[in-house]
């Protein structure tokens, strides 16, 4: 018998069947057994584990929202909405989505605010800009999506207010909505770019310091 035949099989490595495996397979993996498991103490292993994985260098997955962040979609959302601000072009534009209605519904109004959300939700989510966990908040509000959306809504309202073109020519307050959500569009382009082109911000994550509030048992998901 040669001594090939006598040596006992020491490999221990897994059959995976020729298969090769990255980080973000393991973390689809990791978000639907936490979709699965039932008790909070399972919850809570699972995310030890993720967040164990998104410390390993090159796993590249968004998942915190720090303070940093809010600066940066802050920041983002002022650079992009700034030029649109000395255009007299937004007051058509949102004189436009008030006059064209169906019934009681200003019609393009509705789809625009539709398409900030979708834009928004777009590049966070369902682009290869950057790998973003979807964190959600009483288990179905997208968290991070939510605060691009509210941050930049804040920042068309403010600016306007500020400039005065919120109230320039006397508008009615659905045409000042309006007005808004021209200005909104761009900011929320430019808050969302601003927010994930950087990668991961370091320091705390904002859930953390509010422990967590709103935290939902659903599955959690990434970019696809």
């Amino acid at each position: 018998m040669s001594r090939e035949e006598d040596a006992p099989d020491t490999d221990d490595t897994p059959d995976t069947g020729g298969a090769t495996y990255e980080l973000q397979d393991v973390f689809e993996q990791l978000d639907e057994l936490e979709g699965t498991v039932t008790s909070s103490e399972e919850r809570r292993e699972v995310r030890r584990t993720r967040r164990m994985l998104e410390r390993v260098p090159g796993s590249g997955r968004i998942k915190k929202y720090t303070s940093r962040d809010v600066a940066e979609g802050f920041v983002g959302g002022i650079i992009f909405s700034l030029p649109l601000l000395v255009e007299d072009g937004v007051f058509e534009i949102a004189e436009w989505f008030t006059e064209f209605s169906v019934g009681p519904l200003p019609l393009f109004l509705a789809i625009n605010v539709l398409f900030i959300v979708t834009l928004a939700s777009g590049l966070l989510y369902y682009t290869d800009i950057r790998d973003v966990q979807m964190r959600r908040l009483f288990g179905f509000i997208p968290k991070r999506l939510t605060a691009i959306l509210v941050i930049s809504l804040l920042v068309a309202f403010l600016t306007m207010l500020m400039w005065g073109r919120l109230h320039e020519e006397d508008p009615t307050t659905l045409e000042q909505f309006a007005r808004v959500t021209v200005i909104w569009a761009a900011a929320a382009l430019g808050a969302t770019l601003g927010d994930i082109l950087p990668g991961e911000s370091k320091g705390q994550d904002l859930a953390e310091l509010i422990g967590d509030l709103g935290d939902g048992d659903g599955n959690p998901e990434g970019s696809s």
